[in-house]
């Protein structure tokens, strides 16, 4: 009997201002080790680089390539406009920076197959490309970083409340309704919740990696991982049930160490013990992390850290109410079949 084709893919990419890694991101995918029939979506946000430039020209050079409009930006909105205009029983998603190992596809789609899963994801293995990026990926990727998160750290495979992008059925996804666009971040965290509440399987498995690439500058890290902790209290306020310490320390460190900075000039110098000891942990953390980097990109670790962990414990700290009752307010209940 002649060996069954594996199921056709569709490749979603929500992208905004990606001139930098665009090209290279879609060749990862067209390169795959997949013997299946496959299609590429580009969701087209409103950038202001060389992105839609790129993506008519990767359009041009391959028919496989095809962009669709996303004028808000918005990435759970270019997420569903991609969904909207493509046509596989499988879907991917793929970020502008993130770059797919070569038996990606092929491996998640066994993996779908051997677990009945809905969604399935990896690790999120950043890499960087020149010593900042290389101290941002270091940090990313340990424990004094991220915590225990297993998909920037590794772990063993399982069931997972969510996971780094994804690889889903289709019917898992139009089930849901795609992704609830009032959540501008953790969209996957909250799509993939009402995939469990519908009594559907999220299963996490080391062998799926994606390198991706850190943001370029100090400034682009700390409104990234400030969003981060935004939203992080805003799944928060929607789900009581997902919060736990690892989520809570960024906002005590930020609090206590901005407490003892006030108390250590205004009372005493006793109590500069604490952002001393937060800044001792950091430099300390910083030399495992940084083993086998250059000089100058382990110099940059502990600003790395104290950048993720100060802007995520602001982000988290700062979240309004009003977002979450917006975010609340726009709840979807799981669809079961």
């Amino acid at each position: 009997m002649p060996e069954q084709q594996p199921p056709a893919v569709s490749v979603i990419m929500p992208v905004l201002n990606e001139e930098r890694h665009l090209r290279t991101a879609v060749r990862h995918i067209l390169e795959q080790d997949y013997a299946g029939e496959l299609e590429v979506v580009i969701a087209l946000g409103p950038s202001k680089d060389r992105t839609d430039e790129i993506a008519a020209e990767l359009v041009r050079e391959d028919p496989r390539v095809h962009t669709v409009p996303n004028p808000t930006g918005r990435t759970p909105a270019a997420l569903n406009a991609a969904i909207k205009a493509s046509r596989h029983p499988v879907v991917v998603r793929v970020d502008g920076h993130g770059m797919l190992s070569p038996d990606y596809i092929q491996t998640a789609v066994r993996l779908l197959d051997e677990t009945g899963a809905q969604n399935v994801g990896g690790i999120m293995h950043a890499e960087g490309e020149n010593d900042w990026e290389h101290a941002v990926a270091a940090a990313m990727t340990s424990k004094i970083g991220v915590g225990n998160a297993a998909f920037h750290t590794g772990g063993e495979a399982g069931p997972a409340e969510t996971v780094y992008l994804g690889v889903f059925r289709r019917q898992a996804l139009e089930q849901q309704g795609g992704y609830n666009e009032e959540f501008i971040r953790a969209q996957d965290w909250e799509l993939n919740f009402r995939i469990r509440e519908a009594g559907g399987l999220i299963w996490f498995s080391p062998e799926l990696k994606v390198s991706y690439r850190p943001r370029p500058s100090v400034r682009a890290l700390a409104k990234q991982y400030k969003d981060y902790g935004r939203w992080r209290h805003v799944v928060a306020r929607f789900h009581k049930g997902s919060i736990n310490l690892r989520y809570l320390a960024p906002p005590t460190a930020v609090v206590a160490i901005a407490a003892g900075l006030v108390v250590g000039a205004a009372v005493t110098p006793w109590a500069l013990v604490v952002p001393g000891g937060y800044l001792a942990a950091i430099v300390a953390g910083s030399v495992p992390a940084g083993k086998g980097l250059p000089l100058k990109a382990r110099a940059q670790i502990p600003v790395a850290l104290a950048t993720m962990h100060m802007s995520w414990g602001f982000g988290f700290l700062t979240s309004p109410r009003s977002l979450a009752k917006r975010v609340i307010a726009s709840r979807r209940p799981a669809v079961k079949a």
